[in-house]
C-alpha cells in the first residue's frame, strides 16, 4: 500500500458469494459448457438484479470475484435492505428451477472499520463480513451484532441469535445473527392472535416478477378476487385484504405470517409476464410446519386478461378448498379422542364417509351427530349427516320411513341454519331431492349454493346429478365438467365420473357412459351407481354378455335391487328416462 493514499472510515460492508458452485457443474465431458452456462447465469443475475439493487440502496461495488462480490454502503440499514431484496429476488427466480440447479447467494453484512486504498477496501471490517458470509445458509443472510442494533428498529425483520464466533483477526468475539425475512419477532408482551375454531387462511400479495409495474394491478386483482372467492366458504376463516396486503413488497417467513395473523394456512404466489403471455403460480403452505400442501401454475395471454383473472380465481379457489379439508382431516386424526371438539368430530365424519361401506357411513353419521350435540347450530354437520342417507340410498342400503324422515329433518335444519353456507345448502338440497323426493326444492337449494359460491365444486357435482334427474343430461354434463375443472384431484372425483356416466346414459351415448362408469368404479369399487350405469349402457349398446357380467357384480354389491324398486334410487322426472333405465337393467339381467 502507498501510505499517503490510505484512509480509514467506518462503513457497512456486504459480501456475497454463490453457494456450492461446484454442484452446478457435473463431472462429465460437458463440464466446460456447464461451467460456462453457470457463469453466464450468474452474470445475468448480477446485471438484472444484484447490481441494480446495490445502486438503488446507494451502495458501491468494490470488486467482483466471478461468483462473488464485495460492496460498501453508507449505512447498515441500506446494506441489509439491499441484501434482503437480493435474496427475495433470487428466491422468486428459483421458484420454478430444480433445487440442484438453483443459483443461491450467501450474504454477510458487517459494520466496521475499513482501510481504503484507492478503489479498494480492506481491513478487519471486511474480514468479518467475509466470515459472516461463510456462516450464512444458501439463500440466507448473516449479520454482526452491530448491524442488528442499527437495523432492527428500521427494518421489519427477525434476527435469530446464532451465538458468538471469533471472526477475522479479532481477539474478541462477535455476535452472529441469522436474518429471517418476514415480520419482526414479537415481544413476549405482544399478543398473538388465537387460531380460529375452523380452517384459517391468509392470501398474501402475489409477487410481480415481470419487471413491469403495469402488471402490479393484475397481480393485486387476482389476490383480491381469490380472497373474495375463499370468503364465500363459510367453513373457512379468511383474513381480510387490508391485513394481507401489509406484506406487499416484503420478504416473508410463512411461519411468522401464520403466527402474526393467527392463521393455519398461507397462500402465496407470483405473476410473470413474457411478451403477451403471463404465468401465475400459487402455493398453499401449512404455516405451522412450512409444508407445501399444493402448488400449481396457470398460463394465459394478456389479450383476455380479465377472463384469465376470473379463470385463475375460480381454479385456485376450487382446488384449495379440498386441500384444506384434507389437511384439516389429518390434523383432527392426530388429536387424542378425549380432546376432540365439534369441528374435529365433523372432520372425522368427512374422513371416513366415502369408503362407501355401510359400517363407514354409519360411523360417519355417528360423528356428525356428536358434532351437532356439541354445536346444535352447526349447519354443515346437519347437512353432512343428511348426506349420509344419500350414500345409504345410492349404495343400495335399506332406508325405512323413519330414516327418510330423519334425513328430511336434518336437511331442512341445515338449509335453515346455513342460508348463506354453500356447503350446507348444496348437500341439504341433494338429500331432499334424492332421499326425500323433493326434486324441485332440492334443485333450488343447490342453485342457491352456486349463486353464493360459484367455485364450490361439490355444488356443481350435485347440480349435475339433479339436472340428469330433471331430464337435462347435456346441461348435467356441462355442470359436471365444471366440477372436475374446479377440483381435478378431488376425493369425490369418482362420484363426478359416475354422474357423467348417468348423464351420457340418459342422453343415449352408451359408449361414453361406459367409459366414465369404468373410471368411477376403478377408483372406488364400492360405489354402486357406476356399476349400475355400466351394466345398463352395455345392455342397450347390444353388449349383453358384458352387461350380464356386470349385473353379477351389481347383485353382489346391491343384492336387494329389483326392477320393482328402481324408483327408490333415482327420482327421475321424465317417464321415458325411467323406462330406459328399467329396460337397460332388465336386458342386463336384473330380476323383477
Amino acid at each position: 500500500m502507498t501510505t499517503e493514499r490510505i484512509e480509514r472510515r467506518l462503513t457497512a460492508i456486504l459480501v456475497a458469494d454463490v453457494a456450492g458452485v461446484g454442484r452446478l457443474v457435473p463431472c462429465s465431458d460437458s463440464a466446460t459448457s456447464d461451467d460456462d452456462d453457470t457463469a453466464v447465469q450468474i452474470e445475468a443475475h448480477r446485471r438484472s438484479l444484484v447490481d441494480p439493487k446495490i445502486e438503488q440502496h446507494r451502495g458501491r461495488i468494490v470488486k467482483t470475484t466471478g461468483d462473488g462480490l464485495l460492496a460498501e454502503f453508507a449505512s447498515a440499514v441500506d446494506a441489509l435492505r439491499c441484501a434482503v431484496e437480493v435474496q427475495d429476488g433470487m428466491s422468486a427466480r428459483n421458484a420454478m428451477i430444480a433445487p440442484d440447479r438453483r443459483i443461491q447467494y450467501r450474504i454477510g453484512v458487517n459494520v466496521g472499520d475499513i482501510v481504503i486504498d484507492g478503489d479498494t477496501i480492506a481491513g478487519d471490517g471486511v474480514n468479518v463480513a467475509a466470515r459472516l458470509e461463510s456462516f450464512a445458509e444458501p439463500g440466507g443472510i448473516c449479520v454482526s451484532g452491530r448491524v442488528r442494533e442499527d437495523a432492527e428498529s428500521a427494518l421489519d425483520l427477525a434476527f435469530d441469535d446464532a451465538g458468538v464466533e471469533s471472526l477475522g483477526n479479532r481477539s474478541r468475539l462477535v455476535s452472529v445473527y441469522r436474518v429471517r425475512p418476514g415480520r419482526r419477532a414479537r415481544s413476549r408482551a405482544e399478543p398473538v392472535p388465537a387460531l380460529p375454531d375452523k380452517p384459517s387462511i391468509a392470501v398474501l400479495p402475489f409477487q410481480n416478477m415481470s419487471g413491469d409495474p403495469e402488471q402490479e394491478y393484475f397481480a393485486d386483482g387476482i389476490v383480491e378476487d381469490i380472497i373474495t372467492a375463499l370468503a364465500r366458504n363459510r367453513w373457512l376463516f379468511v383474513i381480510a385484504r387490508n391485513s394481507s396486503f401489509t406484506y406487499k413488497g416484503r420478504a416473508v417467513d410463512v411461519k411468522e405470517v401464520g403466527r402474526a395473523l393467527g392463521v393455519r394456512y398461507v397462500l402465496e404466489g407470483s405473476v410473470r409476464k413474457t411478451g403477451n403471455r403471463v404465468r401465475i403460480t400459487g402455493q398453499l403452505i401449512d404455516a405451522a410446519t412450512g409444508v407445501h400442501l399444493w402448488a400449481d401454475y396457470f398460463d394465459g395471454t394478456l389479450e383476455h386478461i380479465f377472463d384469465l383473472q376470473d379463470e385463475v380465481t375460480a381454479r385456485v379457489a376450487g382446488r384449495i378448498a379440498p386441500k384444506l379439508l384434507q389437511a384439516e382431516i389429518q390434523r383432527a386424526r392426530r388429536k387424542p379422542t378425549e380432546s376432540l371438539d365439534s369441528y374435529d368430530f365433523y372432520l372425522r365424519g368427512v374422513a371416513g364417509v366415502h369408503r362407501n361401506t355401510k359400517e363407514a357411513i354409519a360411523e360417519a353419521l355417528h360423528f356428525y351427530k356428536l358434532a351437532i350435540e356439541g354445536d346444535p347450530e352447526f349447519a354443515a354437520a346437519h347437512a353432512r349427516a343428511a348426506g349420509c342417507y344419500i350414500l345409504y340410498l345410492a349404495n343400495g342400503f335399506h332406508l325405512d320411513a323413519e330414516d327418510v324422515a330423519e334425513c328430511e329433518r336434518l336437511a331442512r335444519r341445515a338449509a335453515e341454519l346455513g342460508s348463506d353456507d354453500a356447503v350446507a345448502l348444496a348437500l341439504s338440497g341433494m338429500a331432499l331431492a334424492t332421499v326425500c323426493g323433493y326434486l324441485d326444492d332440492g334443485a333450488d337449494l343447490v342453485d342457491k349454493a352456486l349463486r353464493l359460491d360459484p367455485n364450490h365444486a361439490p355444488a356443481w357435482l350435485f347440480s349435475g346429478w339433479l339436472r340428469t334427474f330433471l331430464g337435462a343430461p347435456d346441461v348435467a354434463v356441462a355442470h359436471l365438467e365444471t366440477a372436475l375443472r374446479l377440483s381435478p384431484l378431488d376425493p369425490l372425483e369418482y362420484a363426478a365420473h359416475a354422474a357423467l356416466a348417468a348423464a351420457h346414459f340418459f342422453a343415449g351415448r352408451y359408449d361414453e357412459s361406459v367409459t366414465w362408469a369404468e373410471k368411477s368404479y376403478r377408483a372406488q369399487p364400492n360405489f354402486v351407481p357406476a356399476t349400475r350405469f355400466a351394466a345398463a349402457s352395455h345392455a342397450l349398446a347390444g353388449r349383453v354378455e358384458r352387461a350380464g357380467a356386470l349385473m353379477e357384480r351389481l347383485r353382489r354389491l346391491d343384492p336387494g335391487l329389483r326392477l320393482s324398486n328402481l324408483h327408490r334410487i333415482l327420482p327421475l322426472r321424465r317417464a321415458e328416462d325411467a323406462e330406459k333405465w328399467a329396460r337397460g337393467l332388465r336386458v342386463a339381467g336384473l330380476p323383477e
